[in-house]
């Protein structure tokens, strides 16, 4: 049977320091009891006095040691690395009483755990530790000095397996070496130095850890110091040097040549009306920041004019409403009939009646704007009965729906020479067309000048290699809009091939870029009368340079919608594109002064200017249309804010030639402009109270197969 001992206990309870931290100490992953700190030390009992005394850990060599000579190693069940430990030393006939020495003891605890730590941490191998043995042959441990981070050889470490939650805590769990301490198991917890050593660390960690995120930062921000609308999916072959506002004046006016000059004039017009007093007012009292001199005309208020329709056109609206009721288009002239299929197509009146009539015999020109209700059958039954030896004019936009491969195969392509005097087709919407299809539509029309294929989403480049091959020679105008399937530089070889092409257009399509403009106005810019960039958001001032040296002839240019355009491009078109009569500048940020300046030097020409959505435009543009552009017939001012009844006032009055002049988005604009200017013969669009649809641009139903030449003169 197992003896109890009795222990006797002093009447004074020793002072032991108290643990520190309970609440952030960590229980051991074994089940073990906690030690008994209140016990004191006795001398009269070795036993009891090695139970109860404070362990130490001992090294010797690479054992582990004990008083009674047995040596263990342990492994640590949370780092899984080795820990030496080992119990304190005691001397059965030298055991040690009182406070001081006890303390000392704890201490010296505390500094082992410390330097156990370090051990863990550093990887300082444990037989390099200061070992001194004692005479009488046990050993002790020297105290050791404390090395520095540059005598370690690196910066301190992070055991991330004895990390938790930001604090890190060692619980070392000591084994007595003998059986009779078997159920004496306690937990060592760390010292309050060595937490606050951590949390130093922790700082440091912290404040290394941002500086390598400035250091990253700092390294990263010369890519987001520039802000762009699009995003990003631009090409940086295509970027251009983007100068300050100042230095492009200065250089634009050191250019040679008239829009330099011009520049300098509309400069010096402006700082001498705005230095002097404002003259035209319709109230002197009333401020305005017009400086523009216009006395609107007094006298009882203009209404709209009074437009009587003709006997023609009364008859054309009753045959529209009737249109079931004709049974034949014979000798009907071919404008007469384009306006019937016009009225039909946008009231939705065209049906299959309608395009028997218009297939029937042997028409020479077939212009339908809206296939988009036409089925299969019915299109392929109407050309049964069509003889297409007269054909030179086909127009079936928005085919998409009844004109797939086989149905083409089968009508129009049905041989190789079943178009022969077709010399204008256009197909705008095809969407089921492929490249054979293309092919054997290319190859049943020899005569073909001009083509539109635009939104022929499955056309690739083999298309335009196929029309260079076929008809190189002959193509004049080709439209290609919103072709997504055609990649800009690998049809630039074809186009180039095409010399005598006078009208391009490639709207909408994301490739074109300025490499692909130099390559092709250096091969076709000779003969090029229009050209359609809308949308090609790639473009610089660098394709408006080529432009204007190498197209003396362009008629036609429309540049909406491009971003990157500065005032440079249009200092380059004014020098040298001087005979443009249409010009779209739509949704671009020139300034009020670079218009003005182009005005002043190629604005003569101008038949239809559109300014929309420019919004630096303002009363220099007014001043320079008023003075120079007396034959424009077309002007869209929609959106541009900056202008003023009385600058509207002074170009309405003064281009007499003026017949449309769009205004949509000028809520600026009042009554002493609609009521005091004096053309009767301009119809405004886009204000309140006036007629939404009115604007949309109405086809020439007179103009031929070509928009520049003849059918004659080009073959």
């Amino acid at each position: 049977m197992p003896v109890l001992r009795s222990r006797v206990i002093p009447a004074t309870k020793p002072e032991i320091e108290p643990l520190k931290h309970p609440a952030n100490k960590i229980e051991p992953a074994t089940p073990a009891r906690t030690w008994d700190t209140t016990r004191p030390a006795s001398s009269g009992d070795d036993d009891g006095g090695d139970a109860a005394r404070k362990r130490k850990l001992d090294v010797s060599g690479n054992l582990l040691g004990l008083e009674g000579g047995d040596s263990e190693g342990f492994l640590n069940l949370r780092s899984g690395k080795k820990v030496i430990k080992r119990i304190g030393e005691t001397d059965g006939g030298n055991s040690v009483d009182g406070k001081e020495k006890e303390k000392g003891k704890e201490k010296m605890d505390f500094e082992e755990v410390r330097m156990l730590r370090e051990v863990s941490k550093d990887g300082v191998d444990v037989d390099k530790l200061d070992i001194k043995q004692n005479a009488d042959g046990s050993c002790s441990e020297k105290r050791r000095r404390r090395f520095g981070r540059e005598e370690k050889g690196k910066a301190k470490l992070i055991d991330e397996d004895s990390t938790v939650n930001g604090s890190e805590f060692i619980n070392l769990d000591l084994e007595l070496g003998t059986k009779h301490s078997e159920d004496n198991v306690g937990s060592v917890s760390e010292p309050r130095m060595e937490q606050r050593v951590d949390k130093k660390s922790s700082v440091r960690l912290s404040e290394s850890r941002m500086e390598q995120f400035r250091d990253i930062a700092r390294q990263n921000a010369s890519k987001f110091a520039y802000f762009n609308v699009e995003e990003n999916h631009l090409s940086d072959d295509n970027e251009r040097l983007v100068v300050a506002d100042g230095e492009v004046e200065r250089e634009i006016e050191d250019w040679p040549g008239p829009f330099s000059t011009a520049m300098k004039i509309v400069r010096d017009r402006e700082k001498k009306l705005n230095g002097g007093q404002r003259i035209g007012s319709l109230n002197p009292k009333k401020k305005s920041n017009s400086s523009i001199l216009w006395i609107p005309r007094k006298g009882q208020r203009q209404g709209p004019k009074l437009i009587i329709p003709s006997l023609k056109e009364l008859s054309m609206k009753i045959l529209v409403q009737n249109a079931d009721a004709i049974t034949s288009l014979e000798h009907v002239p071919d404008a007469l009939r384009h306006k019937l299929s016009f009225m039909l197509c946008d009231s939705r009146q065209m049906n299959s009646h309608f395009l028997n009539l218009l297939f029937s015999g042997s028409p020479t020109e077939i212009r339908l704007r809206d296939c988009s209700w036409l089925t299969e059958q019915e299109f392929t039954k109407a050309f049964v009965s069509c003889d297409t030896k007269n054909l030179t004019v086909l127009q079936l936009d928005r085919c998409g729906r009844c004109m797939p491969d086989y149905i083409l195969l089968s009508t129009l392509a049905s041989s190789l020479n079943s178009l022969p005097s077709l010399t204008t087709l256009s197909i705008c919407g095809a969407c089921r067309i492929s490249d054979v299809g293309f092919k054997a539509l290319v190859t049943s029309a020899p005569a073909l000048r001009s083509i539109n294929l635009s939104q022929c989403s499955l056309l690739t480049s083999t298309s335009m290699d196929i029309l260079a091959d076929k008809l190189g020679s002959f193509i004049q105008e080709l439209y290609i809009n919103d072709c997504q399937s055609l990649n800009a530089m690998l049809i630039l070889p074809a186009l180039r091939k095409l010399k005598h092409l006078e009208v391009l257009s490639v709207a909408g399509i994301e490739t074109v870029t300025d490499e692909f403009v130099r390559g092709f106005v250096y091969a076709c810019g000779h003969n090029m009368k229009e050209l359609i960039l809308t949308d090609c958001v790639k473009l610089t001032d660098f394709s408006l340079k080529v432009i204007a040296e190498t197209c003396p002839r362009l008629c036609t240019l429309d540049l909406s919608n491009l971003y990157k355009l500065t005032d440079f491009g249009v200092g380059y078109l004014a020098n040298g594109c001087q005979a443009i009569q249409t010009l779209k500048l739509c949704r671009n940020a020139f300034s009020d002064e670079a218009i003005a300046a182009f005005l002043e030097t190629a604005g003569e020409p101008l038949k239809e200017l559109s300014l929309n959505n420019v919004r630096k435009v303002a009363d220099n543009t007014a001043l320079s249309l008023a003075k120079r552009s007396n034959k424009l017939v077309n002007l869209d001012l929609s959106w541009c804010r900056n202008l003023s009844d009385e600058a509207l006032g002074l170009i309405v009055d003064s281009c007499l030639s003026l017949r449309m002049l769009k205004l949509f988005g000028c809520s600026q604009i009042t009554n002493a402009f609609l009521d005091g200017h004096s053309n009767p013969d301009v119809q405004i669009i886009g204000l309140k109270m006036s007629p939404v649809l009115e604007h949309i641009k109405v086809p020439d139903f007179h103009e031929g197969p070509l928009h520049y030449s003849s059918v004659l003169s080009s073959l």
